[in-house]
């Protein structure tokens, strides 16, 4: 595993091991196939904007999306119909009431939003038919889409949703004759309770999550599936009414669009940064994921992920990738140039937080050419380090020093603290600080083999 994947990892490892012995909560009951899934299963996963995959516990065990669905087909159904049209059906307003309530606007008889029950129901319900296509596949080749593989129906969820989804069909019928629901409610449950029965993993959702924070462009396939103006306005419902009636609170405390599901996944978004994702079914009153919650929640505080804190600005981090050789100052000599062939330069700007210090690492990662020599990383042109980018960065560079990859850093505004006891390491082996990046790259290349 690379340096930047152990430095991200770690932090994924260390909230698994934190919370997974976390007991609260209950499994959803009320849906029979869903009380049989494991109690204990926990996974985390995070995708960059650059498609890098971090993930640590139970993050490649299936499951049913639920309610975690209802984001990807309100944006399906805002990318065919628009905002103006899916509007007259569905408000956007929080209900500050459970998923399963009746929500419905006095006047119009419209669902309050798209992220409880009633108007999921009806967000399913615009995505019509096609001469090439039903609704279903449509939906289906949309969330697919988002995850960048073709994802299938858990048909034994699906029965069992079908058997016990009175509360649901209830609500689909109170809405016909209110009027806004454009089928028939039967055909609206068939298509609404296969589009819940749809099977992801944790990494699935995290992709799902990092498509809609990359402006409907999937990180990992660079397919667009929605344009980035749907994607706006999606994750401005998930802020304001994502989690149900503790909406608030969480934008309050964790600050990221999210939504849960009652099989235990939970998802969110951070705009241009990354998308994350959990798994663990033992459910609190809100119908979340208790380990999911905790967890998401530690995250944002320890990385600062919270959305009203100013972030690096993305794709302003990382200004050169390359090795030594290829710089104005490599010099002519065949020996001193095979040398600097060896030693990966990497150069940053700016002010660098947790999502710049990933893609900092990355890119290390990606310059050099093998896995032993050396590394330098020039942060002249860098303007601040937060605490957790500093910690990040520190613990990614300290792992190419362990790993035997001679490690220099052009830091002359003393930036990046160096490691503890890095002074007292071998001189070969030290993370070591220089007022010039040819001062350090010198230092790297003098110490490699022939």
């Amino acid at each position: 595993m690379s340096a930047a994947a152990e430095a991200v990892t770690d932090a994924l490892r260390e909230l698994h091991t934190r919370f997974a012995g976390l007991r609260d909560g209950q499994l959803a009951d009320y849906i029979p196939q869903l009380a049989l899934a494991e109690p204990d299963a926990f996974g985390l996963a995070l995708i960059s904007m650059d498609g890098h995959r971090y993930s640590t516990g139970d993050a490649d065990v299936p499951f049913t999306m639920q309610s975690v669905s209802k984001p990807f087909v309100y944006a399906l159904a805002l990318s065919v119909l628009g905002l103006d049209e899916v509007g007259r059906w569905v408000n956007a307003e929080p209900s500050g009431e459970a998923f399963n309530a009746i929500s419905l606007e006095p006047a119009t008889g419209r669902p309050d939003n798209a992220m409880v029950n009633a108007g999921a129901i009806v967000t399913t319900a615009l995505i019509p038919d096609t001469p090439d296509a039903p609704g279903f596949d449509r939906i289906l080749d949309c969330l697919s889409r988002f995850a960048g593989r073709q994802l299938d129906v858990d048909e034994q969820v699906y029965a069992s949703e079908a058997v016990t989804g009175d509360r649901n069909r209830a609500l689909a019928y109170l809405i016909r004759s209110a009027g806004p629901l454009p089928v028939d409610p039967v055909a609206a449950m068939e298509t609404y309770f296969r589009q819940c029965a749809v099977r992801v993993t944790t990494l699935d959702l995290a992709a799902m999550a990092a498509t809609l924070a990359h402006g409907g462009v999937n990180p990992l396939t660079g397919v667009e599936v929605v344009p980035e103006p749907v994607t706006a306005q999606v994750l401005a419902v998930m802020a304001t009414c994502g989690m149900y009636d503790a909406s608030g609170d969480w934008l309050l405390r964790v600050g990221l669009p999210a939504k849960s599901g009652v099989s235990g996944g939970l998802i969110a978004s951070g705009p241009a940064r990354f998308g994350l994702a959990t798994y663990s079914p033992l459910l609190d009153p809100t119908g979340t994921s208790v380990r999911g919650r905790a967890a998401l929640g530690a995250l944002s505080e320890r990385l600062g992920l919270h959305l009203m804190h100013n972030p690096a600005l993305a794709g302003s981090t990382v200004t050169l990738v390359t090795t030594a050789d290829d710089l104005p100052s490599a010099q002519a000599g065949p020996w001193e140039r095979a040398r600097r062939e060896r030693v990966a330069v990497v150069a940053a700007q700016g002010a660098l937080d947790f999502t710049a210090a990933e893609r900092v690492l990355y890119a290390l990662d990606e310059a050099r050419p093998q896995e032993t020599g050396a590394a330098v990383l020039d942060l002249r042109q860098v303007t601040d380090i937060d605490p957790v980018a500093r910690a990040v960065l520190q613990s990614g560079l300290g792992r190419l020093v362990e790993g035997g990859v001679r490690t220099a850093v052009a830091d002359p505004a003393g930036h990046l603290v160096l490691l503890p006891g890095a002074g007292e390491q071998d001189e070969r082996a030290a993370l070591r600080p220089f007022d010039s990046r040819e001062e350090a790259v010198a230092w790297c290349a003098s110490g490699l083999a022939d």
